[in-house]
Formats: C-alpha cells, structure tokens, sequence
C-alpha cells in the first residue's frame, strides 16, 4: 500500500487531533500516512460527552483561554489560527448539523458521537490517507531530525512525524501514554501526569452507604479552604469510593494540586429554596407528623437512601419526636440539606480520568507551528502536549487546533 510511494508525514494517532491534521494536511497536498492501534478511528471521540461528543464552546478565544489553567498562553496563536467558530464551520461542511446548548456547548444535532467520527473518517478515506493498524514502537531520528518510525519491526520513512496519540486516561481507547514514551525518547521533557476529569475518592463511610444514588438538580460547590473554586448545579453520583458524574467531574479538572484536608465538597440539596424557604417547608412537615420519630417524618423531604444519612449528621436521635426537635436542631438539620459536606481524600486513577493533565513541555514546542524545538520535523498535538481545560468542549477544541497549527508545516 505504502512502498514505492514518499510519505510527506506520518500521523501517530487517529484520534481528535490526529484525524484533524491528518484532513488538512492531505487538503494541502501531502500524502499522509496514519498509524492508529485501534481496529476503527477516534475510538475515545466515540464515547466522550456521554456519546454525545462535545465538539467545542461556542465562545471567543479569551473564554476559551480563561477555561486553560495550566499554559493557556501557549493556545494563543493555534486559537487564532483555527477558532471554535472554525471547528464548527468544518463539521458542518462534512455534513454533520451542529447545536449549541447550556454553557454554549456545542454537539452534533443528531446527539451522537457517531456522526462525528464517521464524517471524520469519511473525509480521510475521499482524500486518500492510508491508516495502519499497528503501534509505533519508536521514532527514527538521524542528526537531528525525525525522518520516520519504525512500527511493526519495520522502517517508514517520510519527511515529518506528528505525534498525536492522547494521554494516559480511558487505556481501553488505546491512549496508553506512547505518545509520552516517544517524546521521552526524542529528549523531551514529559511533565507531572495527573488525572484531570476524575471521580473523587472520600474517606466518608456514607458514600458507600449511598453507593448508586444519583442525585438531579443539586448545586455542588468545590472549596480551597474557605474560597468556594466551582459552584454548578447538575447531576452527580454517589459510589463505592466517593463520588462521580458530570460535576463532580467538572470540580476535579479545578483542584491542581491534591493535598488531604485542603478540599472538601459542599452539596445543596434544595437549591431552588433559599435557607428561610426550606426551613418553612421543614416547619410545614412537621407540622404534619408532630407525633412520628423523626427518621419517618422526614420522607418527603429527601430521597430515602439519604434519610438515615442526614439524620446520623445532625446527631438527633432517629427515634426522637418530631414535636421534641429545638429550633436549633431544626436549623441544624435545614443547614445540612442545604450544605451537606462530603470530604475529598484523592482522584481516581489515571486511566479512569477523561483528560490527562501534564505531558510534552510546553517550553520545548513551538507555539505557533506545534514542531519540537530540540528535533526538527517532529510535532505534537493535542493531549499528548502539557495544557488541558475544563470541561465544556475546550479539550478537543485545543486538539484541534494544536492539530490545524501542525497541518500547516508538516
């Protein structure tokens, strides 16, 4: 399929920014070759967004700059070169309708992730970029400069090498961290890796109590000491070790260095009611059962996995009489439904994260062309370089136009 034929640039990854710049970069002329593990394409795109694909924000590059942590200042020339309004521009001439949702977050109409692979790869096979199934095992560098791979016990040659493989988290997808290894061997240097988009461990015994209680319509408020760092309001889980789901996975991305005892969670159950509302409403309650223990007279107030839960918290007796209760203790009680604490030990493990944070130095790759600066004709893109983003379709906007960035020198 290859021999006999100069490969321009070969793209070690078939994921976000590996399909991306492999597009552009066959638009241009070149003959592109693409190795990619996996039996299909964008094996990690497929799942992202709950299978949705959140493909970017629609929002100006200074909101996607404030929504980088961690070396935003490196994007800003690839966001100048290829915008949110340019990722949606390029699905949309593949076929693929684009809406825009809460938090301008934009997904395909159809809600499938499908759509946007299929039109991904539907694009790559009409401009003739060849892809082999097999692992880059390492780089072929000669006085400086990378001029191929060697995959398969095999040599391929070819004039530039983008490294685009991912990170380290959901191995299943094949982002097993070769692209850090590669780097690693080119001289690179690979920065701390951490698990960004992560379940979080707690050392609360509730939480296995509440294993598999999903709670809908809560605020989930994130604390660094005593300054609230992430207020949103969503859905999230209870599990064997902690908890999970969109905020709590929304929070992790903004806890940057996971010290014990430095952060905790505070969830309002009742966020529609203001503290003086909920306490006329606990009133009303038990004003209906004045004579019940308090543990059954508060059914209504609380899904009932969290009954005993809450009740335990306020240290009243479950047995005690509603017409009993102080005022005080009814504060007490209102207080925890309105801020119910949920300490925070550690993040899951890396390959349970969806981003991984940390990667190819930023000070060794030139910002504007994505090429490393210690060999010439190798790139990066996407997640394999040091800056990720919260949550809201910034972490693939950033692989695509890391990708766009490279497709232009390659």
């Amino acid at each position: 399929m290859t021999d006999n034929i100069a490969i321009d640039t070969i793209i070690v990854g078939a994921g976000a920014s590996g399909c991306m710049s492999a597009i552009f970069s066959a638009r241009y002329g070149k003959k592109v070759l693409m190795f990619e593990p996996n039996e299909k394409i964008g094996r990690k795109l497929r799942i992202t967004g709950k299978g949705r694909c959140n493909v970017t924000n629609n929002s100006p590059v200074e909101e996607h700059m404030k929504n980088i942590p961690v070396n935003s200042r490196f994007m800003y020339s690839a966001f100048s070169l290829f915008s949110a309004e340019d990722t949606m521009n390029f699905f949309e001439e593949l076929g693929v309708p684009l809406k825009t949702e809460r938090g301008n977050r934009v997904f395909p109409v159809s809600d499938k992730a499908e759509d946007i692979v299929n039109s991904l790869d539907k694009e790559l096979k009409r401009l003739g970029v060849d892809i082999i199934h097999k692992r880059v095992e390492s780089l072929i560098i000669e006085n400086g400069l990378c001029c191929g791979v060697i995959a398969g016990g095999r040599e391929y040659r070819s004039g530039s090498v983008l490294i685009a493989c991912g990170g380290k988290s959901y191995p299943v997808t094949g982002s097993t961290g070769d692209g850090y290894k590669l780097a690693e061997s080119a001289g690179h240097t690979i920065t701390e890796l951490k698990p960004s988009l992560v379940p979080i461990v707690s050392e609360d015994k509730f939480c296995a109590e509440l294993m598999g209680l999903s709670l809908r319509n809560v605020n989930l408020k994130l604390y660094d000491g005593e300054k609230v760092i992430y207020s949103e309001q969503g859905e999230m889980l209870f599990t064997h070790f902690g908890i999970s789901g969109p905020l709590v996975l929304s929070a992790s991305s903004h806890i940057r260095k996971m010290e014990k005892n430095r952060y905790k969670f505070m969830i309002d159950l009742k966020p529609a009611l203001t503290p003086e509302q909920l306490d006329a409403r606990i009133q009303r309650d038990f004003a209906e059962n004045l004579k019940r223990d308090f543990i059954n007279g508060i059914r209504k107030l609380l899904p009932a996995k969290m009954i005993p839960v809450i009740v335990n918290l306020t240290g009243i007796s479950p047995e005690r009489k509603i017409n009993s209760i102080t005022k005080e203790e009814r504060h007490k009680f209102g207080g925890l439904i309105k801020s119910f604490p949920v300490k925070i030990a550690g993040f899951r493990p890396i390959d349970e994260a969806i981003i991984t944070s940390g990667g190819v130095s930023v000070k060794e790759i030139n910002p504007k062309t994505m090429e490393s600066k210690l060999i010439h004709n190798l790139f990066f893109a996407g997640e394999v370089i040091d800056v990720d983003a919260y949550t809201g379709g910034f972490n693939l906007q950033i692989a695509f136009s890391t990708a766009y960035s490279a497709s232009l020198y390659l």
